[in-house]
């Protein structure tokens, strides 16, 4: 075991960059395997978040004294509207791994220090 300046054995436990790491690589986990229940929830979500987007609109034309439009009528299917995701999890997937790629990085120049 190999001895830090202080005299004290280096433990990798110890490092807040091991524990950033091994956060980041387990939030990559659980988004790897939450992403088929997150892409139909957030559809959901998104889904709702159009429609009060539109109906928004509707009451502020009917305050304009303009005529109503009915809603109904004007629906179009979900991939006309959104074909893509507002928020998709690749973005938070990415910061992850960027996240585990510093951590590991930091942990690894640590770890090389320690060892001289």
């Amino acid at each position: 075991m190999h001895k830090t300046v202080s005299g004290e054995p280096y433990r990798i436990t110890d490092s807040p960059w091991f524990w950033g790491l091994l956060f980041a690589v387990m939030g990559l986990v659980g988004m790897g395997l939450i992403a088929p229940k997150y892409a139909v929830r957030q559809r959901q979500i998104e889904s709702r978040y159009l429609g009060r987007q539109q109906a928004a609109e509707e009451r502020a034309r009917r305050q304009a004294g303009l005529p109503a439009i009915d809603l109904a009528d004007s629906a179009a299917p979900r991939e006309q509207v959104a074909p893509r995701q507002i928020v998709p999890l690749w973005t938070l997937a990415t910061g992850a791994a960027l996240a585990a790629l510093g951590c590991g990085t930091m942990l690894l120049k640590e770890w090389r220090h320690a060892q001289q």
